[in-house]
């Protein structure tokens, strides 16, 4: 009888084999790179994300799975309608390559970029998190592009 059962996840997998035939041309070369060319789970990676609109109607928001990582390791910033939420979420350095059985988490840098409403200004973009899920809320459409009816008289 096994003590390790292992639960095949074909969307992870799928996911794991396109980022990693898409992103390879763009990696620099170094120790981290060969890491994650070598399969390990350490590196750069992609958080789920979700994007949601809101029952108002003029507001998006964009969820993030974030676990274990606290608000001081994250940065968003805003630059000419970019949103970009980047940070690193750091490696347990009690054990070495060798100590580990399975190794499913992954570490390393991460970064995702959302293209915002032009005209959207940075005080109008807000974030939150708790318990590893960052919401970051932005209008989805800027007071600029927001239709106004003209009366004809």
């Amino acid at each position: 009888m096994s003590l390790v059962h292992f639960h095949y996840d074909p969307f992870t997998e799928f996911e794991r084999l396109f980022d990693d035939a898409f992103s390879a041309r763009f990696r620099p070369t170094s120790d981290v790179s060969r890491a994650v060319e070598s399969g390990s789970r350490v590196g750069t990676f992609r958080p789920k994300m979700d994007l949601v609109e809101l029952k108002d109607n003029k507001t998006v928001m964009a969820v993030f799975d974030l676990p274990g990582m606290q608000p001081k390791n994250v940065t968003i910033d805003v630059q000419q309608n970019r949103l970009t939420i980047s940070g690193e979420m750091s490696a347990e350095k009690d054990h070495t390559e060798k100590d580990y059985a399975v190794r499913e988490r992954t570490y390393g840098k991460f970064s995702r970029i959302l293209q915002l409403p032009v005209g959207t200004e940075p005080d109008n973009v807000h974030a939150d998190m708790e318990n590893g899920v960052l919401k970051v809320t932005f209008p989805k459409i800027a007071r600029e592009q927001e239709a106004t009816r003209i009366d004809i008289t």
